[in-house]
């Protein structure tokens, strides 16, 4: 049986930890909290106690986990997979986090001969449960061929885009991309509702056009029925944003309009709502005009 090890199993991980089992991987799994041990277990999974476990039953391993200090202590620091795995062995990062980090970390794991790919992921929950994630990776073509098996699984495409950090950039500019579309629909249906125009019958009838977007299609619905359960939560774009940011400061690039969703986004968090899905970004635009877009 094919083996894989599989740190992080948060809204993202859980899924697709369970997808790498369906196709028939055995799949050692380590989280903080025990219960989603215990449930990927359940699902046919190995129990490991410790990243130390993980990382001596297997020759790749995957981590899924909130950002950039949380890959760098499972990996590079005292207790980490560097301190654990045998040589030769690969780590497929599809966190999402600095393109900095994933530099520093692949640095420090060199020198264990321990190789790394970063390789994170776009689609929110629903795509992780479905197995049809958005991969972006970062490495050397051999790594990202030795990975690309459970890519496959994982995903419904797979792209390498460049050395490491490529992946993580490119993972920025969706989440740019990302929070931009969200915001501007928020806009759009508020602009509809606050002039008398039904907002269910504006997405129908613009989602097909020039204004129609994946985005749009998934979260469009959930702001029409004011159901704001996560499947990506405003805090982890708030990271995303963050890291954007940063990245734009140190390479020189102008993110405006990225700075503006990341007011809102922050507003947001602050009124209670970074648990919640991405999609809450209209309730900025309720807060402002007192009404409700649902």
């Amino acid at each position: 049986m094919l083996k894989v090890g599989f740190i992080g199993l948060g809204i993202m991980g859980k899924p697709m930890a369970r997808n790498l089992i369906r196709a028939g991987y055995e799949v050692n799994a380590y989280d903080i909290n025990n219960d989603a041990v215990k449930e990927i277990k359940a699902a046919g999974g190995i129990a490991c106690a410790s990243i130390e476990d993980v990382a001596k039953a297997c020759d790749q391993i995957i981590t899924m986990l909130p950002n950039s200090p949380h890959v760098k202590q499972v990996a590079i620091e005292e207790g980490g997979i560097v301190d654990f795995a045998k040589e030769g062995t690969l780590v497929i990062d599809m966190s999402s986090i600095a393109p900095s980090a994933s530099k520093e970390i692949q640095v420090e794991l060199a020198k264990k001969n321990i190789r790394i790919i970063d390789a994170p992921v776009s689609g929110g929950e629903p795509k992780a449960i479905d197995g049809t994630l958005a991969i972006m990776a970062g490495g050397k073509q051999e790594d990202f061929v030795q990975a690309k098996p459970l890519f496959d699984i994982l995903g419904s495409s797979a792209v390498l885009v460049g050395p490491i950090g490529s992946g993580n950039t490119c993972k920025l500019a969706n989440q740019v991309i990302v929070a931009l579309n969200i915001a501007a629909v928020s806009e759009a249906m508020m602009l509809a509702k606050k002039s008398g125009t039904d907002p269910e019958k504006v997405f129908e009838a613009i989602r097909g056009g020039l204004a129609g977007s994946t985005v749009m299609d998934a979260k469009a619905p959930m702001m029409l029925a004011g159901n704001f359960n996560p499947g990506f939560k405003i805090d982890l774009h708030i990271k995303d944003l963050n890291n954007a940011l940063d990245t734009g400061y140190i390479t020189g690039s102008p993110l405006l309009l990225t700075t503006e969703v990341m007011q809102m986004l922050q507003t947001l968090h602050a009124d209670g709502e970074g648990q919640s899905d991405h999609s809450a970004i209209v309730k900025y635009y309720e807060k402002l005009t007192g009404t409700s877009l649902s």
